[in-house]
């Protein structure tokens, strides 16, 4: 089985099993000082205390700059005054706030001033993040990856999954803070075979650069650094979501639902496949069909709590057509 195909069997594994109240996500950016350097392939945000007044603000990913920003709930503010960049920038952000409904809009005098519609809450719990390797006699750049993990401490947890049979010597090749399952596709059945110790998320983390003969290059990452990447891993997770894929406009197509999950399965090929990158005229079995009707927005809507417009009508159009 492809590293994609494994990768959406789990994630509908875990949203059906015990996971199924947590909000499930994949590739998803996992590093702090490096943006990009490290991809977490599953990420699971656990609900916290004020998870309900997350959901009814809005469905997508509230940015980053908009939660730092001045703007609160009580008196609105000129938008200028809010944000300590570049009035550009700014001025997208406040855009894309109003537009999910994060922020709402009044105008004064020929200039628009901002709220927020709702205070930022204490919404998530205990970060998950899983790399999935289910062929471990592949293992690529595993042993870094999960020494990145376990040295950075951004997810509360660090799991690998795999489907392979995991023998004492790959236990001895990764970091002993380090979780690992064995998950059976199939079947969507999964074995703890360790499981994983708590990181220090609350304290600075170090996190390698490059590597090089006899050197690697390394970043002290803060606490308070760890915290804002954190917020944004949760708020990237929430608005994502793990069903990111698109499905092929192509006769051999059929929908497979495992686990209440629609996967993209290819009848010519008899298994899941990625679409992006397996499909299309340079596929033999590629026959040109109408793109199937799937909502993958509903069904998430309908199998998890996420909600994915609570706000209905309250969404503004963009800052732009004021200035």
């Amino acid at each position: 089985m492809s590293e994609f195909a494994f990768e959406l069997e789990l994630c509908a594994a875990l949203e059906d099993g015990e996971h199924g109240d947590s909000v499930v996500a994949r590739q998803l950016g996992g590093s702090v000082a490096d943006p990009g350097g490290r991809i977490l392939d599953i990420v699971c945000v656990e609900p916290g205390p004020e998870f309900a007044e997350r959901v009814a603000i809005t469905g997508e990913t509230i940015p980053e700059a908009a939660i730092e920003s001045d703007v609160g709930t009580g008196r609105a503010r000129f938008w200028k005054d809010a944000f300590d960049c570049h009035p550009e920038h700014a001025r997208r952000i406040v855009e894309r706030a109003c537009e999910i409904g994060f922020f709402e809009r009044e105008r004064r005098g020929g200039r628009d001033y901002v709220r927020q519609i709702a205070r930022y809450p204490d919404w998530y719990g205990t970060i998950v993040g899983i790399e999935n390797k289910p062929d471990l006699g592949t293992p690529g750049d595993l042993e870094a990856q999960l020494r990145t993990d376990a040295s950075l401490g951004l997810v509360d947890e660090a799991i690998l999954a795999t489907e392979s049979y995991v023998t004492r010597a790959h236990l001895n090749r990764i970091p002993d803070e380090i979780g690992v399952w064995r998950f059976f596709p199939e079947t969507g059945d999964l074995e703890v075979i360790r499981e994983p110790t708590r990181l220090p998320v609350s304290e600075p983390g170090i996190e390698p650069l490059a590597e090089r003969p006899g050197r690697t290059d390394v970043a002290v990452v803060s606490a308070a650094e760890k915290a804002r990447a954190r917020r944004r891993l949760a708020e990237r997770a929430y608005g994502k979501g793990w069903r990111t894929y698109a499905f092929p406009d192509c006769e051999a197509y059929e929908s497979a639902t495992d686990r209440g999950a629609t996967l993209p399965y290819c009848s010519w090929k008899g298994r899941v496949v990625d679409p992006a990158s397996e499909c299309g005229s340079a596929c033999d079995g590629f026959e040109a069909a109408e793109t199937p009707d799937v909502d993958l927005e509903g069904e998430r809507e309908g199998r998890t709590p996420w909600v994915a417009d609570p706000g209905g009508a309250r969404r503004q159009s963009g800052l732009d057509q004021f200035l």
